[in-house]
């Protein structure tokens, strides 16, 4: 879109209602910033549809025009697929909206929602539906990509919750997706990210949850093969109701952590018990069996509250780099690389996250929707994080690093939204198994000429 001129601007501006922001604006800067700051891309122009119809407009006049596109929902895409040089971003962000039907125990969000938007909405009637683990996340592409978080062990991932979307197809038209209605693009959003369409809203199952059990537990990271092998055995046989992710982490100052241990390395996991609240201490006993931690809080929460817990601690504008990878099972020589790198965490807000993806994530059948490792127990990401930009080859040497020794325990693919910048397209394919074909095949029925490719991108068909 280098050629792109003052003219075409206008003529956006005058198809669409939203704004449309050019390089010469004031807002220019700021439409252009994402989650994360590693990503520096100039687009020519950043559209803010305010509905369907602007969207519908703003892909007709970008595909007419043979520019580039990508779609902007939440703006957390670690590889920043949300922006293209030179191209146009369609930012959902105007499209924040959620309504919740109590009496049918769903909600239907626009597709520039975040899940604090969503979780917000849906606390007020007691209920919620899987998701991540910040409220600034966008709701669009953490469900395209599949979606876990703390009720997944009890509610499964975000995709199996999901009723139907609202689509923009590459031809400027708009269809609903469900499990009548378009079938085969139904299945395919539900895991095969955003290589299909812009989806407008999203219609997904709630859940009773609203008052949660929080825990956190840590012990020095010099105790972490004990405590990862202990984690690996006990999280799978508990109740459905205990959710825990298992973290390589920096104590981070300030509550709920004592001053003693501020700055100090430590493995731990954060739990979320959604059973009776008087069986949490009875549940999380074992706790004491790799040693007694060196802290171990629990409190009752309100979901929205432990869903926003880490918002503060990671927010936008930080320098990230991630990769992750899908695990069956932790081994003994997997166990050996986790230990060698959490020692050796390069910035004090650097991790490594492992998230259960088992329980009721296994209920689907392995072809029932896009997402192709039904088998998978935990799904890891490694992320470089630090606000200062010279850090940022650090980070994403120590992650590469540390991805390289891990990645041969693994499964072989992950969980799309945790491909980094710059890994090769064979991870896509990986990441989709014996599913890629059968996704190539509905890119070929509603994308021939690959117009959506600002994504983990599966190419149609020949």
């Amino acid at each position: 879109m280098n050629g792109t001129t003052l003219e075409d601007l206008d003529a956006m501006r005058t198809a669409l209602r939203g704004p449309v922001i050019g390089p010469q604006d004031p807002e220019y800067r700021r439409a252009r910033t994402v989650y994360n700051a590693m990503i520096d891309r100039r687009p020519a122009a950043v559209v803010r549809c305010t509905d369907t119809a602007d969207v519908m407009a703003a892909v007709d006049f970008v595909r007419d025009e043979g520019l580039a596109l990508a779609v902007r929902g939440g703006g957390h895409s670690g590889a920043g697929l949300c922006l293209v040089d030179d191209g146009v971003t369609i930012d959902l962000s105007p499209m924040r909206w959620a309504h919740i039907d109590p009496g049918a125990r769903t909600a239907t969000v626009g597709g520039g929602a975040t899940l604090g938007d969503l979780d917000h909405a849906a606390h007020a009637f007691r209920l919620a539906t899987p998701s991540g683990i910040l409220s600034s996340t966008g709701v669009g592409g953490l469900t395209l990509g599949g979606g876990h978080g703390y009720l997944t062990r009890r509610y499964g991932l975000t995709i199996d919750n999901l009723l139907a979307a609202d689509v923009v197809l590459a031809d400027g038209t708009a269809v609903t997706a469900d499990g009548t209605s378009h079938p085969d693009l139904f299945w395919a959003l539900r895991g095969g990210g955003g290589n299909f369409g812009v989806v407008t809203s999203f219609t997904f199952r709630l859940h009773p949850v609203d008052t949660v059990g929080v825990a956190i537990t840590v012990w020095p990271v010099d105790r972490i093969k004990d405590v990862l092998r202990w984690y690996r055995d006990f999280l799978p046989q508990a109740p459905e109701d205990l959710n825990g992710f298992f973290a390589a982490l920096t104590v981070p100052p300030g509550p709920p952590f004592p001053e003693e241990i501020h700055g100090q390395k430590m493995c731990g996991v954060v739990w979320c018990w959604t059973g009776d609240p008087e069986l949490l201490e009875a549940t999380l006993k074992p706790v004491e069996d790799p040693g007694p931690p060196a802290f171990h809080f629990t409190a009752p929460m309100p979901y929205t509250a432990l869903q926003s817990m880490f918002d503060e601690l990671l927010p936008t504008g930080l320098q990230w780099y991630w990769r992750g990878n899908l695990f069956d099972r932790i081994t003994d020589d997997a166990v050996d690389v986790h230990a060698k790198y959490a020692e050796n965490l390069p910035t004090a807000l650097s991790i490594m996250h492992l998230y259960p993806v088992d329980a009721a994530a296994h209920r689907l059948g392995p072809d029932d929707t896009a997402w192709a490792y039904r088998d998978a127990v935990w799904s890891g990401v490694i992320a470089g994080v630090d606000p200062d930009p010279d850090n940022a080859e650090k980070l994403r040497q120590w992650c590469v690093d540390y991805w390289e020794e891990l990645h041969p325990h693994s499964m072989g693919g992950t969980y799309v939204n945790f491909i980094g910048a710059g890994e090769t397209p064979d991870r896509v394919r990986a990441t989709y198994r014996d599913h890629y074909d059968r996704l190539a095949a509905v890119k070929r029925t509603y994308d021939p000429h690959n117009f959506f490719h600002a994504n983990q991108n599966i190419e149609p068909a020949a």
